[in-house]
C-alpha cells in the first residue's frame, strides 16, 4: 500500500470490541473531517463504526492477545496510528518510530486502579499486568499526542496532552418520552462492581418494573446473573442485550422510564465520571444513582435524578415513580434542560479529530 492510499488513521486494539462507544465517537469525529479510518479490534465487523474499514476477530486466549499486540502495530499502514490499550504502547512506539509515523495514545481509564478491582490482577499473578500498565503510562507521555479521558488521569505531563472527556455524541442518542409499562435501562459494561446485582435486586423488589441491561457481562458474573434472572420473581423482567453499537444501544433505551447507575465506590470508580450519566441526562432519562462524588455533583446540579444509598432505597424510589409518574416527568424535563445548557453539540472528540488533522498536516 503506497503512502497516498494508506488510511489516514489506524486504530488498533486487542482488548476492545469494535462496537465500543468511544471507538464509534472517535471515528465519527474523524470521518467528519474527511479522514479515512481503519479499525482493528474484537467482535464482529458489523458492529464497527460507520465510515471505517473494520477488521475484527474473537478475543481468544491471553497468549493470542499477546501475539496480536506484537503484530498489529506492524499490520496497519496508516499515517497516524492510535492505540487504546496500555499493553500496546511499547510496541506501537517502537514501530511508529521506525516507520516515521505519528502515534496517538488514548488513556481512557485509570488502568492501575482498574486492576485493583480485578481479582486476577492481585498478588504475584497480576504483577506482569501492573508492570505493563505502569510502563505504558510512562511511554504514553512520549507519544505525538497523548489523549486522556479525564484531567485526573496519568500521565499528567506529556509531549502533547489533550483531555477528551467521554461526553455524549448526540448523533447516537434517541431521546423520547417514557412509553409503555415502567422500564429501567442500563447501558455499559456489566459486573458486580458496576452495580450489576444491585440493579437486578432493585428491580426484583419493584415488581411493576422491568430492566434492560445493554452491555457485555463479565464472565465471572454471568452464571450467577443468568441463574438469578430466571427465578420466578424475575422471570421475563430482566432482559440481556449484550454489547451493542452505540446507536443500537440508545434505541433500546428509547422510551424507558428511568436509567440506573449503581457503581460501587471501588478505587477505579471513586474519582471517575461515567459517561453514561451524561448520556442518560441528554436522553431525558431520570437517573437513579449511587452517591459517588462526581455523579452526585452532576445529578444534584441537574435535578435530573435521585441519589440512593441502598438497594432498598432504590427499589422504594422505583415503586414511588410507578405510583406517581409526575415526579418522573419533572426529572425528565430537568435532565433535558441541563443537558441543553451544559453538554455542547461540539464535543471533545471534535477537538481530538482536529489535533489528529494537525498531525497529518505536520503542524503539531
Amino acid at each position: 500500500m503506497s503512502p497516498s492510499t494508506a488510511p489516514d488513521v489506524g486504530i488498533i486494539t486487542t482488548g476492545h470490541d469494535v462496537a465500543d462507544a468511544r471507538l464509534h465517537k472517535i471515528t465519527a469525529a474523524l470521518h467528519s473531517r474527511d479522514l479515512t479510518v481503519e479499525l482493528w479490534g474484537l467482535g464482529e465487523a458489523s458492529g464497527g463504526p460507520a465510515g471505517a474499514v473494520v477488521h475484527a476477530g474473537p478475543r481468544g486466549t491471553m497468549v493470542q492477545r499477546l501475539a496480536r499486540t506484537a503484530v498489529l502495530p506492524w499490520r496497519t499502514k496508516a499515517k497516524v496510528v492510535m492505540t487504546v490499550d496500555p499493553d500496546m504502547i511499547p510496541i506501537a512506539r517502537l514501530v511508529t518510530g521506525l516507520r516515521r509515523r505519528k502515534l496517538v495514545v488514548d488513556v481512557h481509564e485509570d488502568y492501575e486502579r482498574l486492576l485493583a478491582d480485578r481479582a486476577w490482577a492481585k498478588g504475584l499473578a497480576g504483577l506482569p499486568a501492573r508492570l505493563i500498565v505502569r510502563a505504558g503510562s510512562k511511554l504514553a507521555a512520549g507519544a505525538d499526542l497523548t489523549v486522556v479521558a479525564d484531567s485526573h488521569l496519568a500521565p499528567h505531563q506529556a509531549k502533547h496532552r489533550l483531555v477528551v472527556q467521554n461526553l455524549p455524541d448526540h448523533g447516537f442518542l434517541a431521546p423520547a418520552p417514557a412509553t409503555g409499562a415502567p422500564r429501567a435501562v442500563y447501558v455499559g459494561d456489566l459486573r458486580a462492581s458496576r452495580g450489576l446485582f444491585d440493579m437486578v435486586e432493585t428491580v426484583a423488589a419493584a415488581p411493576e418494573w422491568s430492566l434492560d441491561l445493554v452491555g457485555p457481562v463479565a464472565p465471572s458474573d454471568r452464571d450467577k446473573l443468568e441463574a438469578r434472572i430466571q427465578e420466578p420473581e424475575l422471570a421475563g423482567r430482566v432482559r440481556l442485550h449484550g454489547r451493542q453499537p452505540p446507536a443500537d444501544a440508545w434505541r433500546i433505551a428509547q422510551g424507558a422510564w428511568a436509567s440506573l447507575a449503581m457503581l460501587q465506590p471501588t478505587p477505579a470508580f471513586i474519582e471517575a465520571m461515567p459517561s453514561k450519566i451524561y448520556e442518560y441526562l441528554a436522553s431525558g432519562l431520570p437517573v437513579l444513582s449511587t452517591r459517588l462524588p462526581r455523579q452526585t455533583r452532576v445529578i444534584e446540579e441537574s435535578g435530573g435524578g435521585v441519589l440512593v444509598d441502598s438497594v432498598a432505597e432504590a427499589a422504594e424510589t422505583l415503586r414511588r415513580w410507578s405510583a406517581d409518574p409526575g415526579e418522573l416527568e419533572k426529572l425528565h424535563d430537568h435532565a433535558l434542560q441541563w443537558a441543553a445548557e451544559h453538554l455542547p453539540t461540539n464535543t471533545p472528540y471534535d477537538d481530538l479529530a482536529d489535533a489528529i488533522l494537525n498531525l497529518l498536516r505536520g503542524s503539531a
